[in-house]
C-alpha cells in the first residue's frame, strides 16, 4: 500500500509563524536617497539640494506623496510611481531645519523623512547711529541668524566692554544679542561694536551712542499757572482798550 507524502514542516515552527516571516522578509520599505530611516542631511546654502524616494520590495506599482513640513508638494504625474525625485533649489538660510518627508500614499504610515542642516555664517555687517537723553536707557540689538550657533561679543571703542553691575545687562538667544545700558551718562559716548564668531566665519555690527544732555522738565501745574497769567493779561488788556473807547 503507498503511503500518503505529506509536507514536513518542524513542529517547533507553527505554520503561521512561517508565513509571518516570509511577510516580513518581503514588507514594503521606502529609502530616501539611499537612506532607510530619518536622517539630517548637511548642506551650506547655495548649490541645489536632489532628494529622491524609492519603493522597495514593491511588486505592483506604488504611488508615492512628498511634503514639506506639513505641506504636501506638487508632483507630475511622471514622478509618483515607484520612485519620486524633487529638488530644492536655491537652498537658503531659512530652509535649516525644514523637514521634507516621502510617504506611501495608500499607507502613510510608511514614510521616510530628510531634515535639512543647512551650514552658513553669521551675516551681521552695517552700524547704527543713536542719540540718547541722559539718564534714559538705551537697548542694542544684533541680529545673529547663524548655523552652527556663533559666539557674541561686545566691545566699546574696540576694547572688551567691562560690564558695570546694575548698568548693563546682556541678553542672548540662537537669534539675537542685545546690550542694555541703564541710565545713560556722558561717558556711555562711544561706538559698541557687537561682534560674532563662528567655526565658518564672523560678523559684526556698530553702534554710535551720542548722549545728549537731560532736557528741562517744568513742572504741569507751572505751566497751567503761565497760561492762565497770559489769558488774564490778554483779556485785561482788551478791556481796558475797550475803555479807552467810550471815554474819548
Amino acid at each position: 500500500m503507498a503511503q500518503r507524502s505529506s509536507l514536513a514542516i518542524p513542529c517547533e515552527v507553527p505554520l503561521l509563524a512561517v508565513c509571518f516571516l516570509a511577510c516580513v522578509a518581503t514588507a514594503l520599505e521606502l529609502s530616501v536617497n539611499n537612506q532607510p530611516a530619518d536622517f539630517s542631511l548637511t548642506t551650506p546654502p547655495g548649490p541645489p539640494v536632489s532628494l529622491s524616494c524609492l519603493v522597495q520590495n514593491s511588486s505592483q506599482a506604488e504611488e508615492l506623496l512628498w511634503y514639506r513640513g506639513d505641506g504636501q508638494v506638487d508632483l507630475k504625474d511622471g514622478n509618483k510611481v515607484n520612485i519620486s525625485n524633487i529638488c530644492v533649489s536655491p537652498v537658503s538660510a531659512s530652509d535649516n531645519g525644514v523637514t521634507f518627508t516621502c510617504k506611501l500614499a495608500r499607507d502613510k504610515s510608511v514614510q521616510v523623512s530628510v531634515t535639512l542642516d543647512v551650514q552658513f555664517p553669521p551675516q551681521l555687517t552695517g552700524e547704527e547711529s543713536l542719540q540718547i537723553e541722559e539718564q534714559k536707557d538705551v537697548t542694542l540689538s544684533c541680529d545673529i541668524k547663524s548655523n552652527p550657533q556663533a559666539q557674541a561679543t561686545w566691545y566699546k571703542n574696540n576694547t572688551t566692554l567691562t560690564l558695570e553691575q546694575n548698568r548693563y545687562q546682556v541678553y542672548q538667544n540662537s537669534e539675537v544679542f542685545q546690550l542694555s545700558i541703564t541710565k545713560v551718562q556722558k561717558s556711555d559716548n562711544g561706538t559698541y561694536t557687537c561682534r560674532v564668531t563662528s567655526i565658518l566665519g564672523e560678523g559684526s555690527k556698530d553702534f554710535h551712542v551720542t548722549v545728549e544732555d537731560k532736557k528741562p522738565v517744568f513742572p504741569k501745574e507751572a505751566v497751567i499757572a503761565a497760561a492762565v497769567v497770559v489769558t488774564v493779561t490778554i483779556l485785561f488788556g482788551i478791556v481796558a482798550r475797550k475803555d479807552t473807547f467810550f471815554k474819548v
